[in-house]
């Protein structure tokens, strides 16, 4: 299994801190559209676009064509239970193969294949297959991946209920469960989100050209 070594800004610590910070990310409407639009010419999903294009950055500031990236699955996938309070999260890692330089929408086949392949196996609980596999432990990295991607549908709608007036509250954050995360809403202004990194490996500074490049390449993508 593949671990990723991206660049950081400080050497690695002995043991996961969770120490994190958090940058907000968003992809303007227009670029939102045109990915929407791409994917469905390709027959693949958003997230499998928004997941292939992280890929090839990964890619990029690493150098490795064998990448692995985590995503959470809500685990409701029959209709008896999509009303059902509980917690069915469940986490898969996705392997992508860069080799041999493919270009995008080659990247979209196989990156389609391995999430409906992930799909269809997604009840297999995440300690099972840490079980089965057997990675060797890092006290300083999380197994099987290292960085995770979200998507949710739609952006949370506000709250309206009679004799009741709410607003959102913003909460600092100073954790982090991975090296990176970045986590998408669907909204009528475009894709809004979030990363969340890892402060012992990371600045500021830092995840913002990230944030930035990652952006540019979206919209080469699309153009």
């Amino acid at each position: 299994i593949p671990i990723l070594e991206l660049p950081t800004d400080r050497p690695r610590p002995k043991q996961i801190s969770y120490r994190g910070a958090r940058e907000p990310l968003q992809v303007l409407s227009e670029v939102t559209q045109n990915l929407k639009a791409l994917s469905q010419h390709n027959g693949v999903t958003l997230f499998m676009t928004l997941l292939a294009a992280f890929q090839v950055l990964l890619h990029r500031y690493s150098g490795q064509d064998d990448i692995v990236v985590g995503t959470a699955i809500a685990g409701r996938n029959r209709p008896e239970i999509e009303n059902l309070i509980g917690f069915f999260v469940n986490s898969l890692p996705l392997r992508a193969d860069l080799s041999g330089t493919p270009g995008f929408n080659e990247l979209l086949k196989r990156v389609r294949k391995t999430c409906l392949d992930a799909y269809a196996h997604q009840d297999v609980p995440f300690e099972k297959l840490v079980a089965e596999l057997q990675p060797e432990r890092d006290m300083s990295r999380h197994p099987l991946f290292q960085v995770m991607l979200v998507l949710q549908p739609t952006a949370e709608q506000d709250i309206n209920l009679p004799g009741l007036t709410s607003r959102k509250v913003s909460t600092p954050n100073a954790t982090a469960k991975f090296d990176l995360s970045l986590s998408f809403q669907d909204s009528s202004k475009g894709l809004i989100g979030t990363i969340e990194y890892s402060s012992d490996l990371f600045d500021g500074s830092t995840i913002n050209r990230f944030k930035g490049h990652f952006q540019t390449l979206l919209q080469g993508i699309v153009k």
